[in-house]
C-alpha cells in the first residue's frame, strides 16, 4: 500500500483515502495499485461491511496524473494498474460509498458510476474533459451516462467536458445528496454506520442483483426468486423475524460480510 493511498478501518468500515493533497490527489499508476489493495483488503476482511472512498485536503481527485499517464500509457482493458483498478471497482461485492470532497475530474467522475452511494460537498465540482485531451470516455461511462440521463444531456457533458456543480450532479443522478463541506465526512460515516447494522448478505445480494446483466423481466424475477428463497431459509431472516416478535433491534453483528 503506497502512502499516497491510505486506509483506516473502524466499526466495520474501511476508509480508503487518496492522499496526495498537494497535487489535488491526481492519480498515478502506483496510486491505482494502492486503491486496488484497499478494495481487496476490504473484500477479504469479514469484519468490513462498507468501504468509503474519498480524497485528502480539498479535492476528491484531479483525475489522472498526466505526466505519469503519458510516461506509462495504461491498458484500460488489461493487467495494467488502471485495468486492475477498473476490474476491482466494478466487481467489489460490498457496499462502496464515495465521499466527494472537492473537484472530481475525468476518472474522478466516471468512477462514481460504479459506487453504490455518492455524497458530495457543496464545494465539489465535476467534469469529464476527455475530448479536450484527445481522448474518449472510459469506465463504461459512454454506456452508463446516456442510459442514466439521456443521449443529449450526456453529449453535452462528454463533448464539451464542461465543469458542473454538486447540485447539478445530484439533479443528473451522479450524486445521492449534497451536504456542506464541513459536514461531509460525518454525514458519510453516519450512512456507513447505518449500513453496517443491516444484514450483510442481504446487502451484498441486493447489490449483486442490481448489477446483474439480466435485462429480461421474467429472467430477473427467477433470479430474484432463487436468492429470495435461499435468504428466507437463512439465519439473517431468522434473526430479523425473531427480533420483530421479541420487540428488539436485530443483531447482525455475528454474520460475516
Amino acid at each position: 500500500m503506497t502512502d499516497l493511498v491510505t486506509t483506516e478501518t473502524f466499526d466495520g468500515i474501511m476508509r480508503i483515502t487518496l492522499n496526495r493533497a498537494d497535487k489535488k490527489n491526481a492519480i498515478t499508476l502506483a496510486m491505482y495499485d494502492g486503491i486496488v489493495d484497499g478494495l481487496k483488503a476490504a473484500e477479504a476482511d469479514p469484519a468490513v461491511r462498507v468501504a468509503i472512498l474519498t480524497g485528502a485536503g480539498d479535492a476528491f481527485t484531479a483525475g489522472n496524473d498526466l505526466i505519469d499517464f503519458m510516461q506509462n500509457p495504461p491498458d484500460l482493458a488489461g493487467e495494467s494498474p488502471v485495468g486492475r483498478f477498473l476490474a476491482a471497482l466494478t466487481t467489489f461485492p460490498k457496499i462502496l460509498i464515495a465521499a466527494v470532497n472537492g473537484i472530481a475530474v475525468g476518472v474522478g467522475t466516471t468512477l462514481l458510476l460504479h459506487c453504490d452511494l455518492v455524497y458530495a460537498a457543496d464545494t465539489a465540482r465535476f467534469s469529464m474533459p476527455f475530448t479536450s485531451l484527445g481522448l474518449v470516455p472510459e469506465a463504461a461511462s459512454s454506456l452508463i451516462v446516456p442510459a442514466m440521463i439521456g443521449h443529449r444531456k450526456a453529449a453535452q457533458l462528454f463533448l464539451f467536458g464542461d465543469q458542473f456543480d454538486a447540485a447539478t450532479a445530484a439533479d443528473l443522478g451522479f450524486v445521492n445528496e449534497v451536504v456542506t463541506a464541513a459536514n461531509l465526512a460525518a454525514h458519510v460515516e453516519a450512512k456507513a454506520r447505518r449500513l453496517t447494522g443491516l444484514a450483510p448478505s442481504a446487502l451484498r445480494l441486493t447489490k449483486q442483483l442490481m448489477k446483474s446483466g439480466t435485462v429480461d423481466v421474467a429472467e430477473r424475477m427467477k433470479e430474484e426468486g432463487a436468492i429470495f428463497g435461499a435468504q428466507l431459509r437463512g439465519p439473517e431472516v431468522a434473526e430479523a423475524i425473531g427480533a420483530f416478535f421479541e420487540k428488539r433491534k436485530p443483531d447482525f453483528s455475528r454474520f460475516a460480510a
